[in-house]
C-alpha cells in the first residue's frame, strides 16, 4: 500500500466520534464503506487516485476502526442510517457509494433507503447478494466459541488476511499490525460479535437479513458497477453473476487470481475501472 495517507478527520455524527478521509475538489462524491471489522485504510490505494477527478470521502464506520463504538443494535439499516447521517455533516445531498464485502450490503441498504441520495454504485465482493458465507465468519456466531475465536491477536489477524488475500504475498508485517491494531481497539470485538450474530448464522447470511435486500433489488435503479474477485474465499463470486442479473442497470467486472478485495489487490486497475464507470 502507498505510504502516503491523507489526514485524519473527525466529525460528531450525531454523539458518534467519527473518523473520515475528505480528498479531492472537483467532480462528483464519492463514498468508500469497508467491509466488516474493517476500517477506512483499506481504501488506501484508492483514494487519492479517485480524488484526482472526484471528492472522495472513506470513513471508519460507527463501532469500526477509530470511530465511536456504542452500544447498538448492528444492523445494515443502522450502518445505512449511520452514512447518510454523515453525509448530513458533510452537507452532501448525493453521491455514489462504493462498498466492499459488509459495506456493499450497506450500501445497497442505502440505495434503498435512501434512492434519492445516490448517484450510482459499486458492489465490490459484496455481501447481501447471497446467503453462502465462509466457516471464518459463521463460526464466531456460536456461544462462548464466538468470544474465543475474535479475541484480537497478531495471529488472528493474519489468518483472517489471508483469507482474504488470493496473493498471500500482499499480507505484510505491516497489514497485520494495523489490523491487530484496530481489532484490539477497546470494544471492537464486541460490535463485530454483534454485528455476525445480528446477520449471521452457522448456515451463512441470516434469511431475514438477506431476503428483504434480495426481494428489492430490482427496485435499485441507479447505475451499479459489481466488482469481484473470481477467487474469493470469503463470498462466492457466485453472488456476483446473481446480483447482475437482478438488479436492473448493473455490470459486471471480474478480477481473475484475485481475492475478497480487488481494492487492495489489483488497485491499479481497480481505480482505473471505476473512474470509467464515474465517467459514462
Amino acid at each position: 500500500m502507498p505510504t502516503q495517507t491523507p489526514q485524519d478527520q473527525y466529525v460528531q455524527v450525531g454523539q458518534i466520534n467519527t473518523r473520515f478521509w475528505a480528498q479531492g475538489e472537483v467532480g462528483s462524491n464519492v463514498v468508500l464503506i469497508h467491509g466488516i471489522g474493517g476500517y477506512m485504510e483499506h481504501w488506501l490505494p484508492n483514494v487519492q487516485p479517485l480524488a484526482e477527478h472526484h471528492r472522495v470521502y472513506a470513513l471508519d464506520l460507527v463501532g469500526n476502526g477509530r470511530t465511536d463504538k456504542p452500544e447498538a443494535d448492528y444492523t445494515m439499516a443502522y450502518f445505512a442510517q449511520f452514512v447518510h447521517d454523515f453525509l448530513e455533516t458533510q452537507h452532501i445531498e448525493r453521491a455514489t457509494l462504493v462498498g466492499n464485502s459488509m459495506g456493499g450490503a450497506v450500501t445497497l441498504q442505502f440505495a434503498l433507503q435512501f434512492p434519492d441520495q445516490v448517484d450510482k454504485l459499486v458492489l465490490v465482493n459484496s455481501a447481501g447478494l447471497g446467503k453462502e458465507l465462509t466457516i471464518f465468519f459463521r463460526l464466531p456466531t456460536l456461544p462462548l466459541i464466538g468470544e474465543w475465536l475474535t479475541r484480537p491477536s497478531r495471529k488472528g489477524a493474519a489468518q483472517l488476511l489471508e483469507e482474504a488475500f488470493y496473493d498471500s504475498a500482499l499480507v505484510t508485517d505491516a497489514l497485520i499490525d494495523l489490523d491487530y491494531e484496530m481489532a484490539a481497539q477497546p470494544g471492537a470485538q464486541k460490535v463485530l460479535l454483534t454485528t455476525l450474530r445480528r446477520s449471521v448464522s452457522l448456515l451463512g447470511i441470516r434469511e431475514d437479513v438477506l431476503h428483504p435486500a434480495l426481494e428489492n433489488l430490482t427496485g435499485i435503479l441507479a447505475p451499479t458497477l459489481i466488482v469481484w474477485g473470481e477467487q474469493d474465499a470469503i463470498l462466492p463470486v457466485a453472488h456476483a453473476h446473481a446480483g447482475e442479473k437482478q438488479i436492473p442497470n448493473a455490470r459486471l467486472h471480474i478480477f481473475d487470481r484475485c481475492g475478497h478485495m480487488p481494492q487492495l489487490e489489483r488497485p491499479e486497475e481497480f481505480n482505473e475501472l471505476v473512474l470509467e464507470f464515474l465517467a459514462d
